[in-house]
């Protein structure tokens, strides 16, 4: 009867001790949780970040790649013998590879999101430098008759593109804009089918 007691009395003691010790583990692993938590939705916002950059970079690029005209005013953005386009086409690709499907994918890959959020970072800044040096050159490196041949060029590619006119028009148009291009300046591929489809069939 008197063990019995004990127990009892040391079951009374050991009971306040099991709850504050259980007590303490839950706090524990609540604090470990929400700073868990915490980090993960920080690694999300950098992420959703770097990924907005990377799409209006895209944009940005495409402005040139599918307006012939707009790219004419400014050839060296597409110019692959430039140092600088050269050198954000390198940025693009590497940040084209290391983009996620969803952002989601490398919220608990610290190094992942770190290449990816450097990669994007050095595609927007060399797209940048090259945009800006594009801008302040224009046409520098041409002749005069060059830069006559160009906007005669740009003037029919801005017809090629001119929803109102005809399909034969279109055709014409593009015909002698490529004539007065060749030698110069190499329109880029998409610009080119963005026009053929328009021309639907009449170039040979």
């Amino acid at each position: 009867m008197g063990l019995v007691i004990r127990l009892a009395e040391l079951l009374l003691i050991l009971l306040p001790l099991i709850g504050v010790g259980y007590a303490t583990v839950r706090a524990i692993t609540s604090t470990r949780g929400g700073a868990s938590g915490e980090a993960r939705g920080a690694a999300q916002r950098i992420l959703d970040r770097a990924v907005d950059e990377h799409d209006r970079t895209d944009t940005r690029w495409l402005d040139y790649e599918l307006d012939a005209a707009t790219l004419l005013d400014h050839p060296m953005v597409t110019d692959m013998r430039e140092p600088l386009t050269q050198r954000f086409h390198r940025a693009k690709l590497r940040a084209d590879l290391l983009r996620p499907a969803r952002a989601a994918d490398l919220v608990d890959d610290r190094e992942a999101t770190r290449d990816y959020v450097e990669a994007v970072q050095e595609y927007t800044t060399s797209f940048d430098i090259a945009e800006a040096e594009a801008m302040r050159r224009r046409r520098d490196g041409f002749s005069v008759d060059e830069q006559g041949r160009i906007d005669r060029a740009q003037r029919l590619l801005r017809v090629a593109a001119d929803a109102s006119a005809t399909r034969q028009e279109w055709a014409g148009a593009y015909r002698v804009a490529r004539r007065e291009l060749d030698g110069l300046i190499v329109l880029p591929a998409r610009a080119r089918a963005a026009l053929e489809r328009g021309i639907s069939g009449e170039l040979t």
